[in-house]
Protein backbone atom coordinates (compact mmCIF):
# COMPACT_ATOMS: atom_id res chain seq x y z
CA UNK A 1 0.00 0.00 0.00
CA UNK A 2 2.67 2.47 -1.04
CA UNK A 3 1.41 3.74 -3.52
CA UNK A 4 -1.05 5.89 -0.89
CA UNK A 5 -0.42 9.75 -1.22
CA UNK A 6 -2.09 12.20 2.06
CA UNK A 7 -1.94 15.26 1.28
CA UNK A 8 -4.09 18.59 1.28
CA UNK A 9 -7.44 19.01 -0.80
CA UNK A 10 -7.46 20.31 -4.00
CA UNK A 11 -10.13 21.70 -5.89
CA UNK A 12 -10.25 19.03 -8.23
CA UNK A 13 -11.02 16.90 -5.38
CA UNK A 14 -14.83 18.54 -4.52
CA UNK A 15 -16.73 16.07 -6.56
CA UNK A 16 -14.76 12.77 -4.86
CA UNK A 17 -15.14 13.83 -1.48
CA UNK A 18 -19.40 15.27 -1.38
CA UNK A 19 -19.80 11.61 -2.95
CA UNK A 20 -17.44 10.36 -0.17
CA UNK A 21 -19.73 12.15 2.45
CA UNK A 22 -22.98 10.87 0.78
CA UNK A 23 -22.02 7.65 0.46
CA UNK A 24 -23.81 6.26 4.30
CA UNK A 25 -26.89 5.72 5.37
CA UNK A 26 -26.33 9.30 7.21
CA UNK A 27 -24.92 11.37 4.33
CA UNK A 28 -27.13 10.17 1.69
CA UNK A 29 -29.84 11.84 3.95
CA UNK A 30 -27.95 15.40 4.59
CA UNK A 31 -25.72 15.41 1.43
CA UNK A 32 -25.98 16.77 -2.41
CA UNK A 33 -23.58 15.66 -4.68
CA UNK A 34 -25.59 16.54 -7.60
CA UNK A 35 -25.26 20.27 -6.68
CA UNK A 36 -21.71 21.39 -5.91
CA UNK A 37 -22.05 25.08 -5.27
CA UNK A 38 -22.78 25.09 -1.85
CA UNK A 39 -19.23 22.85 -1.37
CA UNK A 40 -17.14 24.80 -3.60
CA UNK A 41 -18.27 28.04 -1.57
CA UNK A 42 -17.54 26.25 2.34
CA UNK A 43 -14.21 24.95 0.12
CA UNK A 44 -13.16 28.41 -0.43
CA UNK A 45 -13.43 29.31 2.98
CA UNK A 46 -11.78 26.57 4.08
CA UNK A 47 -8.60 27.32 2.04
CA UNK A 48 -8.76 30.67 3.15
CA UNK A 49 -8.34 29.63 7.02
CA UNK A 50 -5.29 28.29 8.21
CA UNK A 51 -6.44 26.37 10.74
CA UNK A 52 -8.44 24.05 8.42
CA UNK A 53 -6.93 21.55 7.34
CA UNK A 54 -9.08 19.18 4.59
CA UNK A 55 -7.04 16.31 3.07
CA UNK A 56 -7.68 13.34 0.77
CA UNK A 57 -5.83 10.05 0.47
CA UNK A 58 -4.99 9.33 -3.37
CA UNK A 59 -3.83 5.96 -4.57
CA UNK A 60 -3.63 5.73 -8.39
CA UNK A 61 -4.48 9.10 -9.03
CA UNK A 62 -7.91 8.16 -6.98
CA UNK A 63 -9.11 9.62 -4.13
CA UNK A 64 -10.25 7.04 -1.76
CA UNK A 65 -10.52 8.81 1.50
CA UNK A 66 -10.44 12.43 3.08
CA UNK A 67 -11.03 14.12 6.70
CA UNK A 68 -11.10 17.44 8.13
CA UNK A 69 -8.16 18.40 10.30
CA UNK A 70 -9.21 21.51 12.11
CA UNK A 71 -6.80 23.15 15.06
CA UNK A 72 -8.43 25.13 17.57
CA UNK A 73 -6.53 27.40 19.64
CA UNK A 74 -7.96 27.79 23.14
CA UNK A 75 -7.48 28.85 26.79
CA UNK A 76 -8.73 25.76 29.06
CA UNK A 77 -6.66 23.26 29.68
CA UNK A 78 -3.61 25.95 29.86
CA UNK A 79 -4.14 27.79 26.81
CA UNK A 80 -3.74 24.52 24.87
CA UNK A 81 -4.58 24.29 21.34
CA UNK A 82 -7.01 21.30 20.10
CA UNK A 83 -7.00 18.86 16.77
CA UNK A 84 -10.82 18.59 15.82
CA UNK A 85 -11.42 15.79 13.15
CA UNK A 86 -14.53 15.78 10.86
CA UNK A 87 -15.79 14.34 8.62
CA UNK A 88 -13.85 11.12 8.30
CA UNK A 89 -14.92 8.99 5.06
CA UNK A 90 -13.18 6.10 3.16
CA UNK A 91 -14.15 4.87 -0.34
CA UNK A 92 -16.44 1.74 -0.51
CA UNK A 93 -13.49 -0.28 -2.54
CA UNK A 94 -10.80 0.58 0.04
CA UNK A 95 -12.99 -0.20 3.60
CA UNK A 96 -11.18 -2.62 5.60
CA UNK A 97 -8.13 -2.21 4.19
CA UNK A 98 -6.52 -0.26 6.73
CA UNK A 99 -7.13 3.00 4.95
CA UNK A 100 -9.49 4.32 7.88
CA UNK A 101 -6.13 3.75 10.50
CA UNK A 102 -3.71 5.63 7.94
CA UNK A 103 -5.78 8.28 8.06
CA UNK A 104 -6.43 9.08 11.92
CA UNK A 105 -2.57 7.99 12.14
CA UNK A 106 -1.59 11.37 9.81
CA UNK A 107 -4.36 13.40 11.38
CA UNK A 108 -2.25 12.08 14.65
CA UNK A 109 0.75 12.99 13.88
CA UNK A 110 -0.45 16.56 11.81
CA UNK A 111 -1.53 17.87 15.30
CA UNK A 112 1.76 16.82 16.83
CA UNK A 113 3.50 18.58 14.14
CA UNK A 114 0.81 21.70 14.83
CA UNK A 115 1.50 21.41 18.36
CA UNK A 116 -1.37 20.05 19.48
CA UNK A 117 -1.57 18.94 22.60
CA UNK A 118 -5.23 16.76 22.50
CA UNK A 119 -7.04 15.59 19.22
CA UNK A 120 -10.90 15.00 19.47
CA UNK A 121 -13.32 14.15 17.60
CA UNK A 122 -17.20 13.55 17.36
CA UNK A 123 -18.93 10.37 15.99
CA UNK A 124 -22.74 10.24 15.39
CA UNK A 125 -24.25 7.96 18.11
CA UNK A 126 -25.46 5.75 15.36
CA UNK A 127 -22.09 4.92 13.79
CA UNK A 128 -21.22 1.54 16.55
CA UNK A 129 -18.87 0.72 14.27
CA UNK A 130 -16.83 4.28 14.27
CA UNK A 131 -16.51 3.64 17.66
CA UNK A 132 -15.28 0.58 18.27
CA UNK A 133 -12.58 1.79 14.81
CA UNK A 134 -11.88 4.88 17.34
CA UNK A 135 -11.38 3.29 20.63
CA UNK A 136 -8.95 0.95 18.64
CA UNK A 137 -7.03 3.79 17.73
CA UNK A 138 -6.71 5.14 21.31
CA UNK A 139 -9.38 7.03 21.67
CA UNK A 140 -11.61 7.47 24.65
CA UNK A 141 -15.64 8.40 24.59
CA UNK A 142 -15.33 10.68 27.30
CA UNK A 143 -17.88 13.40 26.79
CA UNK A 144 -21.22 13.30 25.77
CA UNK A 145 -21.70 15.80 22.61
CA UNK A 146 -24.46 18.44 21.94
CA UNK A 147 -25.87 19.98 18.56
CA UNK A 148 -28.50 22.75 17.68
CA UNK A 149 -29.42 22.97 14.09
CA UNK A 150 -29.98 26.60 13.09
Amino acid sequence: MSDLEIRPAEDADLPSIVAMLADDVLGATRESPHDLTPYRSAFERLKADPHQHPTVAVRGGTVVGTLQLTIIPGLSRGGATRALIEGVRVHANERGSGLGRQLIEWAIEESRRQNCQLVQLTSDVSRVDAHRFYERLGFVASHIGFKLPL
